[in-house]
């Protein structure tokens, strides 16, 4: 007997109940080829029923699921076994919500189901807020006239830094580097004392930029290896919007975008780590500052309750639905690939380290407003 099938987004929500998990898994058992081939490959490995549930996972899959504390495998879907984000913002489960339909591992499932071996790349957002990247591959089995399909997985986590660290990071301090580089050899050759005020400024905020890159990274590197240790000071919500506005106005990616402060602004003080905050509404103002707007303005603000301070940075793009679905992952960007880290760490930072919850929300009526909430 199944489990009623409820209405989805994408794929089947159907399940079988724990007797055929159970029967299903004896099958598996009795076949020990396929039991032994399973265990003697380094790779994560699950074999899944018809309904995308595991009906077998090995050694490697399960110890790398116990790095995560997560429940026993069999009858869970890949999703649900990497505590995926999205596989619980549908009652159904992985595969089923309108971000699935983004996603490399229940697309390569689908692919196998039709007869087609497919290898596909896959990013997670855990409830944790870690972020996991994996290839993965899904193979068609027959066994005993039941369709199944062995999923073996990737970590590709590491290589994916890597390269992002070369492509990203290493591209964008060249170019500060560079800037710097250049105008110190034009300052040399001028005599005007106003333009070489006016040089050495730009030297100063293209230096300053430069060390926040840096620091930024290793912030990031340091979160991530839960290694990032708080500073816990009081922050006035004036004071910071105030830094921030003054900053981002000289920055060298903005280009005469006027940024101004909420008339409605409230001017609060609560209790936060000032760096980490600064990092995260600074990558909310940079993303704001990229979208090619014509005639835009971002507008900062803070509104606070009882317990609760919410900061936002509002401009007037639109976020395509598209890209809603996937913006926090690592590595998404509308801007091309290879990028998406400032969105994935405003998450990351926002709510794994300041206890907070980060956001958006997107209209044509609106534009777009990315916020943090924090607890006072």
């Amino acid at each position: 007997m199944l489990e009623e099938q409820t209405l989805t987004s994408y794929a089947p929500s159907t399940r079988y109940t724990n007797g055929q998990l159970e029967s299903q898994f004896k099958t598996i058992l009795e076949n020990k080829q396929l039991v032994n081939f399973v265990e003697s490959i380094s790779q994560m490995v699950i074999i899944l029923n018809k309904h995308r549930q595991v009906v077998y996972a090995n050694k490697s899959y399960k110890d790398f699921c116990k790095q995560l504390n997560h429940d026993p495998l069999i009858g869970k879907r890949p999703g649900e076994t990497f505590n995926c984000a999205n596989a619980f913002n549908s009652a159904a489960g992985c595969g089923t919500s309108n971000a699935c339909k983004s996603c490399g591992a229940v697309n390569a499932i689908l692919e196998a189901q039709k007869g087609k071996r497919s290898t596909k790349e896959c990013q997670i957002l855990t409830l944790e807020n870690d972020a996991l990247d994996l290839e993965v591959t899904a193979n068609p089995l027959d066994l005993d006239g039941e369709k199944l399909t062995i999923f073996s997985v990737t970590d590709i986590s590491a290589d994916k830094r890597r390269k992002s660290l070369e492509r990203v990071f290493i591209h964008d301090i060249l170019n500060s580097a560079g800037a710097i580089s250049g105008l110190s050899a034009i300052l040399k050759e001028v005599d005007d004392p106003e333009q070489i005020q006016d040089i050495a400024q730009t030297i100063e905020y293209a230096s300053q930029n430069l060390i926040e890159e840096i620091q930024a990274q290793r912030e990031l590197g340091a979160a991530e290896r839960g290694e990032l240790q708080l500073q816990l000071r009081e922050v006035n919500s004036n004071n910071l919007l105030s830094d921030l506005q003054r900053t981002y106005a000289k920055h060298e990616l903005n280009n005469g975008k006027p940024i101004q402060i909420s008339m409605d602004s409230t001017n609060c003080t609560f209790t936060s780590d000032l760096v980490l905050l600064r990092r995260i509404l600074g990558n909310m103002i940079k993303n704001a500052i990229e979208m090619n707007v014509p005639h835009d303005t971002i507008t900062l603000d803070c509104k606070e309750s009882e317990t609760i301070v919410k900061l936002s940075v509002h401009n007037n793009s639109i976020v395509a639905d598209i890209a809603k679905v996937q913006l926090f992952k690592r590595f998404f960007s509308t801007k091309g690939k290879g990028r998406g880290l400032g969105t994935y760490s405003m998450k990351l930072l926002g709510e794994k380290y300041l206890n907070g919850k980060v956001g958006f929300t997107s209209s044509e009526e609106s534009g777009t407003t990315f916020f943090i909430q924090l607890p006072k």
